[in-house]
């Protein structure tokens, strides 16, 4: 569109506000094929409808400036400001399919950008579009839209590609997860079965040892005492309050020598 239509200062300043809004929807898009994370891409849709909806609101005021000052303007300017309106309600729409073809593509809660009422810039735009445009036009506009809803299916399909690849993922890593707890389980029941048996071992063994000790005390005490009785035999062979042993020969007894006198007399 043709920059050097003449202009109030009110409509070139709302004229301003819309080619910044235009511009900033135009770099907000091309963004949103760089953003992979589908919450972020819908913050940055309902953002861009804000955006939208604020243009459609300065549109509206565009509209409403340029009918006040109708009377004022000469025909030709009028029909380059109505021109100006109509491009800019196009190009608003360009971006409400581009708008509509991402929300599909997100799955998301369709988000009104107009409302239901008496709306002239929203209700005419349609009519006055499809009036405007050659037949040529319209068909290139249907091509391109087809194409972005191609392409909208087509990133769909990626993400649904993803989803099943990461569900598959998942799934492998819990079987592997799993098998691995039932081997640690068995593991400790095997270990819990060896200390068991360790230590009913070492309670048999405990007891054994315990055993010996008692049977080498005993022993040891029975030596000692038949050490004492042999001790004490030797020492005080005339004491009679102490038992032979059995098997111990008793101590030699004096004997007297018969001498030769004796033989003698017989």
């Amino acid at each position: 569109m043709a920059s050097d239509v003449p202009m109030s200062p009110e409509l070139e300043q709302v004229d301003g506000e819309i080619q910044d809004i235009f511009r900033a929807l135009q770099n907000g898009f091309q963004k949103m094929d760089k953003i992979k994370d589908s919450s972020r891409q819908s913050k940055q849709l309902e953002d861009l409808t804000a955006k939208m909806r604020e243009c459609k609101r300065l549109i509206k005021e565009f509209d409403r400036i340029l009918k006040d000052e109708e009377k004022k303007n000469t025909p030709d300017v009028n029909k380059q400001l109505n021109d100006k309106k109509q491009f800019m309600i196009k190009e608003l729409n360009s971006y409400v399919t581009l708008r509509k073809t991402y929300q599909s593509s997100l799955g998301n809660k369709r988000i009104e950008l107009f409302d239901t009422g008496n709306d002239q810039v929203a209700d005419e735009t349609p009519v006055q579009m499809a009036s405007e445009m050659s037949n040529q036009e319209l068909i290139s506009t249907g091509r391109k839209q087809m194409d972005q809803t191609d392409q909208a299916i087509e990133r769909s399909k990626m993400v649904v590609a993803q989803t099943v690849e990461v569900g598959a993922q998942t799934a492998a890593t819990l079987s592997q997860q799993t098998e691995q707890m039932k081997r640690i389980g068995n593991e400790l029941d095997s270990v819990h079965f060896s200390l068991k048996k360790a230590s009913q071992m070492v309670k048999e063994i405990g007891r054994q040892v315990a055993t010996d000790k008692c049977i080498m005390a005993f022993l040891f005490l029975i030596v000692c005492g038949v050490i004492a009785i042999i001790v004490v035999k030797i020492v005080n062979p005339h004491n009679k309050n102490i038992r032979d042993i059995p098997g111990l020969a008793p101590p030699a007894m004096n004997r007297k020598l018969l001498s030769v006198d004796a033989f003698g007399g017989l």
